[in-house]
Formats: C-alpha cells, structure tokens, sequence
C-alpha cells in the first residue's frame, strides 16, 4: 500500500516536472518585446496595435511602456489598465513614461502654427479634445482597479534589454520620448536590444488626404517630439523596421471589419465591438500594421532602405521626415532603416480578424465590460 502510493507520488511529480519544464520551453521560444504606446482609448489604432501583439500565442509581452501622444499620459494610462482589465491580462506592466516632449511645447506649436500652417493632428494638444494633462477625459469603458507599476517607463526599457540582452524587440507606436531617455540613461540600451520597429516617418505617400498633401513629409509621432526621434534613429540598432504614413494609407478600418470581429465571442473582440468607430473620412490602420507586420513579415510585399533621420530646423520643415539613399546621404551617423512599402491587404485584414476574435493567451478573469 505504502510503496503504491509512493509510486503515485513519484508519477504526480514526474508529470508536474514535465510539465514546467515544457511550459518553460513554450516560454522560451515565445519572442518577447516591450510595447511602447501612446495609448488613447478605448479601441482604436493604439489599443488595437496593443491587443494584436498580446492576443499573439508567439509573443511574451514584457511590459506596456506609455508616452503622451495621441492623448495625455495619465488617460493613455487608465485606457490600457481598463483594456488588460477587460481581457484579463493585468499580469501584463503598464508603466507611465513621459508626459511632455524633451523641447517641443504646447504654446511654441502654436506659435509656430501662426507662422507655418494649421496642423491637422497635434495629439493630446488638438483643441477639439483637449483637456488638463492629469485629467482622465472620457472613459466610457469604465476606470481601471489596476494600478500602473512603480517604476517610469525609461528605466523598465533598460532594464528589460539587461535582463534579455539581444532578445527584446522594441515596438514604438507613438513619440519616440521614453526611447531617447532611456538611451540617455544607458548608452547601451539600443544595442542590447534586439531591434527597433516603429510607426512614423512620411515619404511620400499617395493620398487625398489633406492632412499629407501639402505636408508629405510630416508625421505625427516624429514631429511631436523630433529631437526624442532624432537620438533615437542615430542609435546603434541591429535592426531598424519603418512603418511609415505612405504604407499606412493603403489601409482602413471599416465597419465590416469591426462587424467582423464584434462576431467573435473573445473579451477582445467584445472591447473592439463595442468601442471602436470610424472617425471621420479616413480611418487608418497605422499602429496595427506595424504590430501585424512584426508577427508575420509576409504581410509586407515591397520594402526598401533609407537612411532617416529629423528636420530640427526650426523653420516650416520643423519635425519634417529627412531621407537618403547611399549615394547622396550625408556624413552623420545615420542608421540604414528599413521601411516598407507595399502589403497583402487581405492577408493583413484576416490575421487583424483572427487575432482579435481568438481567445487570449494566459488570460485570468477577465472583467466585464
């Protein structure tokens, strides 16, 4: 009887050991990257971009770091917390980067405005939502139990490229602020980490839209804070992979796809069919193809390097897109970049639908909405 239950024993413990020791091995082949958003909400291109990289069983999300952008710090902040709430994923860090640009102001765009142009989108500074920076504005998801890590956004990207050296992909969706401070802390954090890719830059896109046909060249996550993007793009990268306005306008959310995923049964899907919207003529999916393009680079069909860099000329090309090819680049410590230029839309648009529906990995209770 004794040495029956010690056999029993012996099994339960072989099974448990097994399992770990696949558990660990599953973990270990996952691709682990830090996502840095400015991530207004709810739904929209910053969340979705956000959710598409979680609902992933390929990916380990070490952290969400957030930078004012498209909203102010503290609401992008509530937004994420409130959507990790609702798919269950709160294990997930969501830690609170920087709140203004390193040189650019509020009142100095303006200014520059009266001299250069109305500017179509100046993120948590347009005037039609604008609010007080620590103020949460609307949050029609509800607010958020989970609270932020205690830790800023600069130093947990450091200490994410120390723990995995060579490991960690950097995903950038909005102003590049939490990026250039960390590489101010640590010289060496662009390269430990394994590569950097990021929506941003305008080349030369075709469109009708009014916000790039006069301005082809201006984008706003390098514009909002163009001295952040500029040490950030100087840096020693082993890679660099652009997401850039030009490839980003062959894209759109629409109301099919929204109706599409709404379908789903998955929290993420219940988020994305309840808060998303069209917003006006032209409803990009620019952060979401720079997530999905990392998952499966054969979404992308044409690419082709450049080397980029930041208009800080503080004159009417202000925060503009500068490029060069090897022949005419000039003698600065530029980075060759990757920038992609063509896809396959309908494969894009069917794994954007099949990420979000599925279920989420590693997801504990996840709230009602």
């Amino acid at each position: 009887m004794k040495l029956g239950r010690f056999r029993s024993l012996i099994a339960v413990a072989i099974v448990i050991l097994t399992t770990c020791l696949v558990s660990q091995g599953l973990d270990k082949d996952k691709r682990k990257i830090v996502i840095d958003q400015d991530a207004a909400g709810p739904a929209g291109t910053d969340q979705q971009a956000i959710l598409l990289l979680i609902q992933s069983p390929q990916t380990e999300v070490l952290g969400i770091t957030v930078v004012t952008g498209d909203a102010w710090l503290a609401e992008e902040v509530a937004h994420t917390l409130r959507m990790l709430e609702l798919i269950g994923r709160t294990d997930i860090p969501v830690v609170p980067g920087a709140e203004y640009p390193l040189v650019r102001t509020k009142e100095e765009t303006e200014q520059w405005e009266q001299h250069y142009g109305y500017v179509a989108w100046l993120g948590a500074w347009t005037p039609s939502v604008y609010h007080a920076p620590r103020e949460l504005g609307a949050m029609p998801e509800g607010k958020p139990t989970a609270k932020a890590a205690d830790e800023d956004a600069a130093h947990f990207l450091v200490r994410m490229v120390r723990k995995y050296p060579h490991e960690v992909t950097i995903y950038e969706g909005g102003p590049m602020t939490n990026l250039a401070l960390a590489i101010s802390i640590d010289p060496e954090f662009a390269n430990l980490a394994k590569e950097l890719v990021f929506m941003g830059a305008s080349l030369s896109p075709q469109t009708d839209d009014p916000e790039f046909t006069n301005t082809p060249r201006h984008e706003f996550n390098l514009w909002f804070d163009p001295e952040a993007a500029r040490i950030v793009l100087r840096a020693p990268w082993k890679k660099i992979v652009c997401t850039p306005v030009d490839i980003s306008v062959k894209t759109r959310m629409t109301n099919e796809l929204i109706d599409r995923i709404k379908a789903g049964n998955s929290p993420a899907a219940q988020y994305i069919g309840k808060y998303a919207r069209l917003r006006g003529t032209y409803n990009y999916l620019w952060d979401e193809l720079t997530s999905a393009a990392w998952l499966d680079p054969s979404l992308i069909t044409k690419k082709e390097n450049v080397y980029l860099d930041v208009n800080l000329d503080h004159g009417a090309g202000y925060g503009d897109t500068l490029t060069w090819s090897d022949l005419d680049k000039p003698k600065r410590d530029l980075q060759s970049v990757e920038v992609q230029v063509d896809l396959d839309t309908d494969k894009f648009y069917r794994l954007f639908v099949s990420l979000l529906t599925a279920p989420t990995p590693q997801a504990h209770n996840p709230s009602t909405p």
